[in-house]
């Protein structure tokens, strides 16, 4: 019995130790083409709404990690969307060759544009979303708001047929997310007589600074300007922010607690997320397809993990003294196998204030929630986020 043991001891020690080796480095580009094409054939996060064609006639374009030969690969699939899209007579497939078009430009940015090339591709991204964008109803207004010498950008659409003022969701997406992908979800809140506002995180997209301890401002800035609409009710505004979004998502149910009805953090980093032997343990999880690190670095504006690592904590809401103090009312949303940000923070928000909270938390999802089969990122929407929003926003405050 004890050989079997001793046996048993290192074959378990094996393991664990390859499990461990194994997230000491990112995917190679095997591995990336492989697990992006998977994903794309599944519909899972980041490859969403890609035709599984599309992806492999851009990954065989790709030979190395290089950023430029990602943004150029998928870019030339693009493109080929995009001539489709201007030579097409009927409305409606010039409006599909620009959807697909922007979701490859977009993909070939991701996670973030860290490079000459990557920055050709997401602004590509912006100008096919715009034209698809020009076959709205409701159209979308692309907002322009003063601030710090800069400018927030923001997309608008409010319901058509819906009594005025109408109910908003300040809507923010996360660190490999844009407001582009967040318009596109938040089309069905329209339905049902609620508009929205999606907008950048800080450090992504066209925000106009990077990410800090004091960000959140350019959303205050935000509030400030919808309060100036007479279309909106200014007093039935909810924010939802997605993964790094819902860090100041819940960081705004507290700072503008009187001025929101209401709060979606879907896995929002709340505290442990930002400290170093978290961060370091989390740096290449296979959950995230790749370039977790360089995203972050860009996100935030610095040079290396070290320095990053260094200043993270101070993005703590603990560490804020935030938490326990007022909020607006707080829906989170999340999955206990979640490797990017842990179920700890999830919980301390949670257990956080006086007031009762809510959550939808899947004992077996990964990131956001979402299990790929079960429950993908479209149905958690549909499904629990979207009549949250719905039966707050019907309540008047």
């Amino acid at each position: 019995m004890r050989v079997l043991s001793l046996i048993l001891s290192a074959a378990l020690m094996s393991l664990v130790g390859g499990a461990a080796f194994a997230q000491t480095a990112d995917r190679s580009i095997d591995e990336i083409k492989a697990e992006t094409l998977a994903r794309a054939q599944t519909g899972a996060y980041p490859a969403l709404g890609i035709q599984p064609a599309d992806a492999g006639d851009a990954l065989g374009r790709i030979k190395t990690r290089d950023p430029d030969e990602w943004a150029t690969a998928w870019s030339a699939v693009a493109d080929g969307y995009m001539a489709k899209a201007k030579a097409a007579s009927d409305p409606k497939e010039a409006d599909a060759n620009y959807l697909r078009a922007w979701r490859l430009y977009y993909f070939g940015q991701w996670p973030s544009p860290t490079s000459a090339g990557k920055q050709a591709a997401y602004q590509r991204a912006i100008d096919a979303y715009l034209l698809h964008a020009k076959y709205f109803d409701p159209p979308l207004e692309v907002v322009r708001i003063p601030f710090e010498g800069q400018e927030i950008i923001g997309y608008l659409r409010l319901p058509a047929n819906a009594a005025r003022p109408v109910p908003l969701v300040l809507a923010i997406s996360g660190l490999d997310s844009r407001k582009e992908t967040v318009s596109e979800t938040y089309a069905a809140a329209l339905a049902e007589g609620i508009g929205f506002f999606a907008v950048d995180s800080p450090g992504t997209g066209q925000a106009p600074l990077k990410a800090g301890e004091t960000s959140e401002r350019m959303y205050s800035r935000v509030l400030d300007y919808l309060g100036t609409r007479p279309e909106i009710d200014k007093s039935r505004i909810v924010v939802h922010g997605q993964s790094f979004g819902a860090y100041w998502a819940a960081k705004l149910a507290h700072t503008e607690a009187k001025r929101l009805a209401g709060a979606v953090a879907q896995s929002p980093p709340i505290h442990r997320t930002f400290q170093a032997d978290f961060f370091r343990s989390r740096m290449y999880t296979r959950e995230y397809l790749f370039d977790l690190v360089p995203a972050n670095l860009y996100v935030y504006g610095m040079k290396t993990a070290d320095e990053l690592i260094s200043f993270l904590p101070k993005m703590s809401l603990q560490t804020q003294d935030l938490l326990g103090k007022p909020a607006a009312p707080i829906l989170v949303v999340g999955g206990t196998k979640d490797t990017q940000v842990p179920i700890d923070d999830l919980e301390l928000l949670i257990n956080s204030g006086s007031e009762p909270r809510e959550a939808w938390i899947n004992p077996v999802g990964g990131h956001m929630g979402r299990t790929a089969t079960t429950w993908p990122d479209p149905v958690i929407f549909r499904q629990v986020i979207l009549p949250w929003e719905v039966r707050h926003l019907s309540q008047k405050h």
